[in-house]
Parts: structure tokens; sequence; C-alpha cells
């Protein structure tokens, strides 16, 4: 059976195929996720980068 010795290695090559699907679906769905909550900080950052700017 393509040269596996045992049903282990079968499981173990399927478990890393699927794990790399898993993955690839994980990716897809979480591609343009980047939902971040600004902070306090963050906030002021872009005030104030928005008053240098306007001041050049």
């Amino acid at each position: 059976m393509l040269g596996l010795g045992d049903v282990w290695v079968f499981m173990a090559y399927l478990l890393c195929i699927a794990s790399a699907i898993l993955c690839a679906v994980y990716g897809f769905v979480k591609w343009n996720d980047d939902e971040e909550p600004y902070t306090d900080e963050a906030k002021r950052w872009v005030q104030e980068e928005a008053e240098i700017e306007k001041t050049l």
C-alpha cells in the first residue's frame, strides 16, 4: 500500500495532509480579518500625526 509499512504511518501522512488543509482554510477565512480595536494610545497617536501633517 504505497510503501507504507504500518497503519500508523498512513495515519501520520493523513493527519499531516489534514492539518495542512485546515491551516489553509483558516488562513483563507482570516485573510483580511484585521479588526483590532483601537486603543486610546493609538487614537492619540493618529490625532498627533494628523496635526503634524497639517503643519507641514
